[in-house]
């Protein structure tokens, strides 16, 4: 076995985690006092002596039951009795929500590996999804976290959301089960808490939406034809850093690679190569994805594991014959769980399984003359993924090889790329790439054979179907090519709609005679937008927007907002336009300004839309909001008309939407400007909105929504 690791000392975040394993190791000896407590107290020699002197023995079991369920003791749901009154009583400790000491011990433990990840990689507490999650887990709101889960799952760019949401799963669902009202859910949290082998299966351990939920299709395989780009990409000679190339051209497209070897001592060997997990969302197309991923780290059992089992099948590999299995990220977990397979190894002789930035956890491999190796750059977190140290789950054994090492690329998901590694072993680690190369000996010779399989699931509907499934074509901008109409697959909206002074709202509208505020009697009305969007196309950000109601461009009409509202949105002449918008991603703002005409700054917000609670902070913009809404009603659909200004032109864009959307009569809002000189701020203040309350609001908790590309029209 051998280990390496280049680092000059225990940064802050390792510190962190050793302090995460001193914290969980007490919550599990008060967990002992409270299994040991509760055994005194159920003891059958201790009922039977508080029958005989009931004035005593009964008050000692009064103390007992106390300790074991005050809030100043060991906890409400500290009773641990596997039946009878004992499980009772702490059933009903559970769903009092009184939580034992050593769980409320356990969860600070992950939330100091929580924060450790946090301090390590801060791009992951940057995404307004992520935030929304870790606050809903934390608190215990159990309909808050699915619903965030979810959100994160049907993010369009995995690098955007799950890479955000991987590392901390682990502890999230933990501090779930810990929290939860469930006891069927404690074994697993504590395993998880604590770093041990599951002895549940986590979909039914954890009654929290969990991603593998999402994937239980069977997976097929089809042998394919590679590109002709492929074709020359593809080694013709075997070796650990051609194998890892064989991966690289393959990227994640839902393949894999069944090559055959002819060795240095003239006999034929199959080496299987498995990449890792596809971008974006949980797919309909392939078990190449996340949530089997997931699914992996605990059951041996899966869609991308069995599918690999099928296309070695298919390639008619003979029983008996020599097997290397090569993979990265989650390629190395399937191909780990295949090696933990007794009825595989019976039928093939797996001889190397090698991994690049896989957990590899406590996982034997049934044949022990196996040879493991694993590759890990310490600062790659999916090798961490299920809940186990990277520098001591990894369980030695005669044919085992280690290599944790730290890279120069510190960001995640960067950090986790195949190329990169590749990079590593060859310029950082060159070593390690001649170790496996000497241990890889047999499989050093020319490839005969090399055929491709793709993994397939069953047809599902698309994400977002039908709204969202419209025809999109792709604009350039400054950030790069942006498809249109841009597609909102979750999100949060709060429209905060006040009456103002027309004279006042017309000089925030620009210079032009055919633009005028609409009229409600004497006043004009300005709407401030509050949106939180989760998943979009063009990443997650927040978005503050002030904009005024205007007439018809071409013909005014007093009483023509009214007619207007019963018109589809497409056939609209009013509209609202937009007077300021400050968003929270530099490509959201290039969007707004060269798509849709919207002047537009980057700032950064808070804004949390959660039951009938509305949420803000924008110190960057020198705002805040609370809103209580109040009571509501159902409205239609708040589809829109945006408009914007580019030159001599008017940009008009159409919003649409699908959500719940309700309206409150009766709003307590509290808007607060503090200090801030942004054009939004100042905007706010020339209306006076920090001075009244608005009229009315409208709140949608979770919608989706597109908006298609500005279309100019010369007035």
């Amino acid at each position: 076995m051998a280990a390496h690791r280049h680092a000059s000392g225990p940064p802050t975040e390792e510190l962190l985690r050793e302090c995460a394993r001193d914290v969980v190791d007490v919550a599990e000896g008060i967990r002992e006092v409270c299994a040991r407590t509760s055994s005194v107290l159920f003891a059958p020699a201790l009922t039977a002596s508080a029958r005989r002197r009931p004035r005593t023995g009964c008050a000692a079991r009064w103390a007992l039951l106390r300790a074991l369920t005050n809030r100043q003791g060991l906890g409400g749901s500290a009773i641990v009795a596997p039946d009878g009154m004992g499980r009772l009583l702490g059933a009903a400790g559970e769903a009092l929500g009184r939580e034992s000491l050593a769980a409320l011990v356990a969860v600070t433990s992950l939330r100091l590996r929580i924060a450790a990840v946090l301090l390590d990689h801060p791009e992951f507490g940057r995404d307004p999804g992520m935030r929304r999650l870790t606050a809903a887990v934390t608190a215990d709101r159990d309909l808050e976290a699915v619903r965030a889960l979810r959100s994160l799952f049907k993010d369009r760019d995995a690098q955007r959301a799950l890479s955000g949401l991987a590392p901390i799963l682990a502890e999230l669902l933990a501090i779930r089960g810990l929290l939860g009202e469930d006891p069927v859910n404690d074994e697993t949290a504590w395993a998880l808490a604590a770093g041990r082998e599951l002895t549940a299966d986590p979909v039914r351990g954890i009654s929290a939406a969990h991603p593998s939920a999402a994937d239980r299709d069977e997976g097929t395989v089809q042998a394919v034809e590679p590109s002709a780009r492929e074709t020359q990409g593809i080694a013709t000679e075997g070796s650990l850093l051609a194998f890892l190339r064989n991966l690289d051209v393959l990227d994640v497209g839902g393949r894999v690679l069944v090559q055959e070897v002819r060795g240095p001592d003239g006999v034929l060997r199959y080496v299987v190569q498995a990449p890792g997990t596809a971008t974006g969302r949980p797919r309909d197309d392939s078990p190449q994805d996340f949530a089997d991923a997931w699914r992996n780290l605990f059951m041996t059992d899966s869609p991308y594991t069995r599918s690999i089992l099928l296309a070695i099948r298919d390639h008619g590999v003979p029983r008996g014959a020599d097997l290397a299995l090569v993979g990265h990220g989650e390629g190395g977990i399937a191909l780990l769980n295949l090696a933990q397979d007794e009825e595989f190894c019976r039928a093939y002789r797996v001889t190397h399984v090698v991994t690049v930035g896989s957990p590899i956890g406590g996982r034997r491999p049934a044949d022990p003359r196996t040879w493991v190796a694993g590759i890990t750059n310490h600062h790659d977190i999916v090798p961490a993924l299920d809940g186990r140290d990277a520098d001591s789950s990894f369980d030695p054994h005669p044919h085992g090889y280690r290599a944790d090492y730290t890279g120069p690329d510190h960001e995640f998901p960067h950090c986790h790329l195949l190329r990169v590694y590749m990079d590593h072993l060859e310029t950082v680690i060159p070593q390690v790439t001649q170790d496996v190369d000497q241990a890889l000996t047999p499989y050093r010779g020319p490839v005969e054979r090399t055929r491709v399989y793709r993994f397939e699931d069953r047809a599902r509907p698309p994400e977002g179907y039908p709204l969202l499934t419209v025809p999109t074509t792709s604009v350039p901008t400054s950030a790069g090519l942006v498809d249109v109409p841009v597609r909102y697959y979750d999100s949060s909206v709060a429209h905060l709609c006040y009456p103002v002074d027309t004279g006042v709202a017309r000089s925030l509208l620009p210079d032009v005679t055919s633009m005028v505020p609409a009229r409600f009697g004497r006043r004009a009305l300005a709407v401030l937008s509050l949106y939180e969007h989760r998943c979009t196309t063009i990443g997650p950000y927040t978005e503050l927007g002030l904009s005024v109601l205007v007439d018809d461009l071409w013909r005014p009409n007093a009483y023509g907002l009214a007619r207007d509202l019963l018109r589809r949105v497409d056939l609209r002449r009013t509209g609202r336009y937009v007077v300021s918008l400050a968003v929270g991603t530099e490509e959201a703002r290039t969007v707004a300004e060269e798509v849709w005409a919207q002047p537009a700054v980057q700032g950064a917000a808070e804004v949390a839309l959660q039951g009938r609670a509305l949420r803000v902070e924008a110190a960057e913009l020198g705002l805040s909001v609370e809103v209580g809404p109040g009571p509501g009603v159902r409205c239609p659909e708040a589809d829109w008309v945006l408009y914007g200004r580019r030159g001599d032109s008017t940009v008009r864009t159409l919003v649409r939407a699908d959500g719940r959307p309700r309206v409150h009569a009766r709003p307590r809002v509290r808007l607060r400007l503090d200090g801030g000189h942004g054009p939004l701020a100042r905007h706010l203040q020339i209306l006076e909105l920090d001075t009244v309350r608005p009229g009315f609001v409208l709140t949608s908790p979770r919608f989706v929504a597109h908006r298609s590309a500005g279309a100019p029209l010369p007035r």
